[in-house]
């Protein structure tokens, strides 16, 4: 299937579009191929580009001061994001985005994107969906963080999404369940 036509059925899945709407926003977009461990934006730069995963998986992540990652958010096919943060201020970023393994991704500029909330109304609608998407996942992490054991993360994660604990590295994984890998080998033993 067309990538496109993929990008399309997401975009619709959140908001409503006519036609002629529709196919202004997906005109927008550009295809770019990506190499394993290929960095899209570093920490320092600012982030101009929303992507939406076609094939392939990318991740956003932090380094610490001690040089730890800390992986905030795992985007697999067909789903959408960026650092957000730096994407909506226009700001450098904090946070990393790279490729977990070759990946085919579609993207738009933020020209382009902010263009078009201005003058799509149904894209307007969009936006606004994912970043209620964005503020409530955000916030279902920092709770299971407080609220929950390891384990209870990890068994979380195997039962909302699979894909993650099969494609991404012990090392990736425990970054994004925020713990150590030690306890990751733990837990899929058992």
């Amino acid at each position: 299937m067309d990538p496109k036509k993929h990008l399309a059925q997401l975009i619709l899945y959140f908001s409503t579009f006519d036609d002629k709407s529709l196919n202004k926003v997906i005109a927008c977009f550009k295809s770019r191929s990506l190499k394993k461990n290929e960095v899209l934006i570093a920490a320092g730069e600012t982030c101009k580009e929303f992507y939406f995963i076609q094939s392939g998986c990318i991740r956003t992540y932090f380094i610490t001061k001690q040089g730890q990652e800390k992986t905030r958010y795992i985007m697999m096919e067909p789903s959408i994001g960026t650092a957000l943060t730096s994407f909506i201020s226009q700001k450098p970023s904090f946070e990393f985005v790279d490729a977990l393994e070759k990946t085919e991704i579609l993207f738009i500029t933020h020209h382009d994107f902010f263009q078009l909330v201005d003058e799509v109304p149904a894209w307007k609608n969009f936006y606004l969906k994912i970043m209620e998407m964005a503020y409530s996942f955000q916030n279902r992490k920092i709770e299971s963080l407080v609220t929950l054991s390891a384990k209870e993360r990890y068994d979380q994660l195997i039962l909302e999404n699979p894909k993650i604990v099969q494609r991404v590295s012990n090392k990736v994984l425990a970054s994004y369940l925020d713990i150590k890998q030690e306890t990751l080998s733990r837990l899929k033993s058992h």
